[in-house]
């Protein structure tokens, strides 16, 4: 019974998916108002490149009718600024995600279908709620997956900032005002990161925008605290003509100094790591050495 229950569940919800992907429904006069009055949001500061693997072009379709039947919100904002890190489009991501949900909705169905052609037969629930885990399982893990990416990705965007400041302190040491420090020191370095801050510095000057806008903007995309913390310091040099030249090389200075000790805590956590298989290692070559020894004391007896 409540499998059924469970399987037309199931079924119902995803004709409605199918139906409102297919014939999206209308919106009213006032929010059709409300979208043409709404000033234009500024272009996204980063470049997302969508190569595609074949689970991605395998899930593609189905995405495509989930997204426009409104399952765009399963994938979160944090989710959102980790794909925008890697360069990876959401639609992109979401195609991967179906992909492993089918996969993980089908497994245990067909390791029971050929476990039966075997001649073994196991209970109706355990491959249904097997499946169900599994689908969910295959839905959140690509979550999990680039969320260690995106903070690798993070930690060198950090590093180069470190540099980017550098630079504009010593720009700014030259006579140069905010908007020209700030694109000099992004045209020197090499690297995805200063590519990023070029572009943005870039964008904001076609659009007759603030730089350190611009850069706040970044920050928020890429979920790099400390760019948002940079555009606020040049932001009071360049609206109040606040001399930020000493705070910004002590941002810098700070900055170096919290990457140290995170290097620091990850070679102890590695070295910590590296002590368990240190001790199996011994205590096996202890047993290997008194084997003998006890062997003899234990036939004696």
């Amino acid at each position: 019974m409540i499998a059924a229950l469970l399987c037309g569940a199931g079924v119902g919800t995803g004709l409605f998916l199918v139906a409102r992907g297919v014939a999206p429904p209308r919106p009213s006069l006032a929010q059709a108002l409300v979208q043409l009055r709404r000033p234009p949001e500024p272009p996204a500061m980063l470049t997302a490149e969508d190569p595609g693997g074949f689970a991605a072009r395998l899930g593609r379709p189905l995405a495509e009718v989930l997204t426009r039947g409104g399952a765009g919100v399963l994938i979160w904002p944090r989710v959102r600024r980790d794909l925008a890190v890697l360069g990876r489009s959401s639609e992109r991501h979401m195609a991967e995600k179906v992909t492993l949900a089918i996969v993980g909705l089908l497994l245990l169905p067909a390791c029971a279908g050929l476990l039966a052609l075997a001649g073994a037969t196991l209970p109706l629930a355990l491959p249904l709620w097997g499946s169900l885990v599994c689908g969910l399982a295959g839905f959140v893990l690509p979550d999990l997956g680039i969320h260690s990416e995106a903070e690798a990705r993070r930690r060198d965007f950090r590093h180069a900032l470190g540099s980017f400041l550098d630079l504009v302190v010593i720009a700014l040491a030259g006579g140069g005002g905010v908007e020209t420090a700030l694109a000099d020191a992004a045209s020197v370095g090499e690297g995805w990161a200063f590519d990023e801050l070029r572009h943005s510095l870039d964008a904001a000057r076609l659009a007759r925008d603030t730089p350190w806008s611009a850069l706040e903007r970044l920050g928020n995309e890429l979920g790099v605290a400390e760019l948002g913390e940079l555009a606020a310091s040049v932001g009071l040099a360049g609206a109040e003509g606040a001399k930020v030249r000493a705070s910004l090389g002590a941002k810098a200075a700070s900055l170096r100094s919290h990457q140290l000790a995170e290097a620091e805590t990850t070679a102890q956590t590695a070295t910590e790591k590296m002590s368990l298989p240190v001790v199996l290692l011994f205590a096996g070559f202890l047993c290997f050495i008194g084997y003998p020894a006890i062997e003899r004391v234990l036939a004696g007896l």
